[in-house]
């Protein structure tokens, strides 16, 4: 599980409540016309923009925020080298039985390709064709957090507009209920700005930022898996190909992969022992 986006939040309302603005001082920035005028029309624009079937799709991606990292690299290298010692040891119609097993339905498409002698121009045609499209619906789904981050803020520009035009309107009664009204016309006026800036910053942008970080493992994952089922349908040694897939990783998980004494494994055969006098 990934808490980062809650510490965060965390960490941010506790320095603004503590340190700028005073526990005692608290109740000066609860508004509830602010917060209905911020938080109301943020809401209000993301709807009018989004199609429903994009809208339901909320909870899915919050569910993305908190399942940390999704894709296990190094198992799928580990993966894609048994499959390549298989296909050169069986041929590649010995992976149709790997590729059923196989619960990625990107994963076994591209197995199956091969299996099936389709041209590796055309195989990497396909699959990279799909991760474009998955890429484009990645985008759509943060695209949708960055409009929210900017939307806040306008609002609360608009807020700030609405507690300024009834300040002014404040300031042509008779005294008595001219007074009275200015100072909650005021705070709407510059409470609304605040909301809009916290909206943004701690909760829209880091929902954005996250969701961009878990479609970049994502298309690494299966640039990765693309490269290897080429690899394997071009007859590469097992153990180049491992070497060649871990250089997609950072310098820690490529020494991982590289170090493990059960990767790889090549086409040597093992040395015989000598016979004992």
């Amino acid at each position: 599980m990934d808490f980062t986006n809650i510490i965060g939040l965390v960490i941010g309302a506790v320095l603004i409540i503590l340190v700028g603005i005073g526990p005692d001082k608290m109740g000066n920035f609860m508004d509830g016309a602010s917060i209905a005028i911020v938080l109301g029309g943020t809401i209000s624009a993301i709807i009018s923009s989004y199609p429903f079937h994009k809208l339901a799709k909320i909870p899915k991606h919050i569910k993305i925020l908190f399942q940390g990292k999704r894709y296990n690299t190094k198992a799928l290298i580990d993966s894609l080298v048994e499959m390549a010692q298989l296909a050169r040891k069986n041929g590649l119609l010995a992976l149709e039985e790997k590729a059923n097993e196989l619960d990625d339905p990107f994963f076994k498409q591209g197995i199956m390709l091969i299996v099936d002698a389709t041209e590796p121009e055309e195989v990497r045609s396909m699959m990279e064709n799909e991760l474009d499209l998955i890429a484009q619906r990645h985008e759509e789904s943060v695209g949708m957090y960055q409009k929210a981050s900017a939307a806040a803020p306008s609002f609360g520009m608009i807020g700030t507009l609405v507690g300024l035009v009834n300040m002014l309107k404040a300031m042509n009664m008779d005294s008595s209920e001219g007074s009275s009204a200015i100072g909650p016309a005021m705070a709407t006026a510059l409470i609304t700005t605040f909301y809009g800036c916290i909206l943004a910053n701690m909760i829209f942008n880091p929902i954005a930022n996250k969701l961009e970080v878990r479609n970049e493992e994502e298309l690494l994952y299966k640039q990765i898996m693309i490269e290897g089922i080429l690899a394997i349908q071009a007859g590469d040694n097992p153990k180049f190909l491992q070497e060649k897939l871990a250089t997609y990783l950072d310098q820690k998980g490529r020494k991982k992969i590289l170090d493990d004494e059960g990767g790889g494994g090549g086409d040597e055969k093992p040395k015989k022992e000598k016979k004992k006098k």
